[in-house]
């Protein structure tokens, strides 16, 4: 049920903010549209923002691979978020029903409970519970192996994650070297120096360096709650190994 309301909730709050940005930039799409702007704009206009879209062009070429970096680790994250979200269960809940049926010896209704439930926890359980016939070693070998393969899968996408992290201020600062040199190089073609010559560099730099940072910030903080969600999970399947464990030993 929480999942479900997680998930709910997740929609609801994209589709409010796909809702929000249309209406808002509604008017600015308009506008580039009356002014004769390509199709690619004005769509670009009617989803974020004429400002926006007019930021984006004036930080320059810098500006394209900042935007594939975003593509890249918002699409990560997202995917992060919903196996995580799908991944995790109720391990005191899982515990209830599962302990009894091990203590009774039915392994085949543990099973086919365990084979009902998704994610790490039941992976693990479900593969020392298949070799029951074997003895408790065997079991206990089979969850470990299993807890193994988990936790590399649950690792995945972080280093992709980091990969965005670390690159977009790199990106960002790379922008604002080259609007600095543009800035010089404004300086040393012209006679009469003012702030005018300068502030188109000076803006790029400004630009660059603020997309990369707008990009890495949210980023690492998704990030971070995954890695606690990551913890979460990990201490549910000692937890659920553990208590499996002892019920098997205790028989």
């Amino acid at each position: 049920m929480n999942k479900k309301i997680s998930v709910l909730l997740l929609i609801i709050l994209l589709g409010s903010f796909v809702f929000t940005t249309a209406l808002i930039a509604q008017e600015a799409a308009q506008e580039v549209a009356q002014e004769g702007g390509s199709a690619i704009e004005t769509l670009a206009s009617t989803l974020f923002g004429k400002s926006l879209v007019k930021q984006f062009k004036d930080g320059g070429w810098a500006m394209w691979p900042l935007l594939a970096l975003f593509i890249w680790g918002l699409g990560i994250g997202i995917w992060k978020l919903l196996v995580l979200v799908r991944g995790r269960i109720n391990v005191d809940k899982f515990l209830e029903e599962i302990v009894p049926k091990i203590k009774d010896g039915d392994f085949k209704a543990a099973i086919e409970y365990v084979n009902s439930k998704k994610g790490s926890v039941a992976n693990i359980i479900r593969a020392g519970l298949l070799k029951n016939d074997s003895g408790i070693e065997a079991m206990e070998k089979a969850m470990e192996n299993a807890a193994v393969v988990e936790m590399s899968f649950l690792d995945r996408g972080f280093n992709e994650l980091s990969t965005t992290i670390t690159l977009a201020p790199m990106m960002g600062f790379l922008g604002t070297l080259l609007g600095m040199i543009t800035a010089f190089d404004d300086i040393q073609n012209t006679e009469v120096v003012d702030a005018g010559v300068v502030a188109g560099g000076i803006k790029i730099a400004l630009i660059t360096s603020a997309a990369g940072l707008i990009i890495a910030i949210p980023i690492q903080f998704a990030n971070n709650i995954f890695m606690t969600m990551v913890d979460s999970i990990v201490v549910d399947m000692q937890k659920a190994t553990e208590k499996v464990i002892d019920t098997l030993t205790e028989k």
